[in-house]
């Protein structure tokens, strides 16, 4: 059985485009198909400006909204990245084997180091060095596929690249990891703004829906999703991408081919009622799950706790035979 891993950052709430993305996915097959790691990757959190009770309390969420898409901890391994040291202490092994010049070209680097300094908040070393701790968080675990959206693509060949570099300087070690890219629903975008991808970190909330967001709010914010001034409801999403994205997230939601839903409307207004509909059927058991397992938060934390202890049986050997092959003496 193939192994894979998949984490997602608490930088906001988890979002409409996490859940078709990935976590719908990761629930539907991985869980069932693969030996599963899914972690909250928490340290990934702290590359850049954030509240520490905030980072704690969205690291909790996630978790718990995890298990109520419904991760089964009896079929896959549910933890939190920083209660794992194995994921820090290959962290720095992998730095000394990564390049300078390979994390600065990284494209997510580039933006993030960009507005950060536009906010004046300058720019922390971890924001450059992050990509390697991501690979660590693949390699330690011997994770043969990594499920990743299009923008983590060039972190998954970074840690490719580490793998086969290490391996070939120190001896056989880490498996090379693949990325693999979901096949329906990889990128939903924001409802008003068509062309950015919907995120957890961005400043307008408009276009977002939210897990946790109630029916009345999806329908508002679908109800006022950019279309535009065409005739007719036509799936097009290079001149069109407002109905397109419409189209697309009707698909992702209820089944069936965009192109072909499009051919079933006359008006926006109907594709937007559906759409939104389809939406908040979706998410409803959702909502409901995590509201119970919010109220009993000794079983979340049990099920955190277990993870942890597992993840952390299947990444020390291997770890520990990365500190020896670099060269470091073991404890006495």
């Amino acid at each position: 059985m193939k192994r894979i891993f998949s984490g997602i950052k608490p930088t906001g709430h988890l979002t409409l485009g996490n859940y078709l993305g990935a976590v719908r996915r990761w629930v539907e097959e991985e869980q069932y198909r693969t030996d599963a790691l899914f972690s909250v990757v928490d340290l990934h959190a702290l590359t850049v400006h954030h509240d520490p009770a905030r980072v704690r309390r969205l690291t909790l969420q996630a978790a718990t909204l995890l298990l109520a898409a419904g991760l089964d901890p009896a079929r896959c391994t549910v933890f939190v990245q920083s209660h794992v040291d194995e994921h820090t202490r290959l962290s720095y092994l992998l730095e000394c084997t990564a390049a300078d010049g390979e994390l600065r070209r990284m494209i997510q680097y580039r933006e993030k180091a960009s507005r950060a300094e536009a906010a004046g908040q300058g720019v922390r070393l971890s924001l450059l060095t992050y990509p390697v701790l991501m690979a660590a968080d693949i390699l330690a675990y011997g994770a043969d596929e990594v499920p990743v959206g299009e923008d983590q693509t060039q972190h998954v060949e970074l840690a490719r690249d580490l793998a086969v570099r290490f391996n070939g300087r120190y001896g056989h070690t880490f498996t090379v990891p693949r990325a693999t890219q979901p096949r329906v629903g990889a990128r939903v975008m924001d409802l008003r703004d068509p062309a950015s991808k919907m995120g957890k970190s961005h400043e307008s909330t408009a276009g977002i829906v939210y897990l946790l967001d109630d029916a009345d709010t999806v329908r508002r914010k679908v109800g006022r999703a950019v279309t535009d001034s065409g005739s007719g409801v036509v799936y097009d999403r290079a001149e069109r991408p407002g109905p397109a994205n419409l189209l697309d997230l009707l698909a992702a939601c209820g089944g069936g081919d965009p192109r072909d839903l499009a051919g079933g409307y006359a008006s926006y207004g109907a594709l937007k009622k559906d759409a939104a509909e389809a939406v908040v059927e979706l998410l409803a058991p959702v909502r409901e799950r995590h509201a119970e397992l919010a109220a009993d938060p000794a079983y979340v934390g049990g099920v955190l706790r277990e993870g942890a202890e597992r993840a952390r049986a299947m990444a020390r050997p291997r770890v520990d035979t990365a500190y020896r092959a670099i060269g470091l003496l073991p404890p006495a």
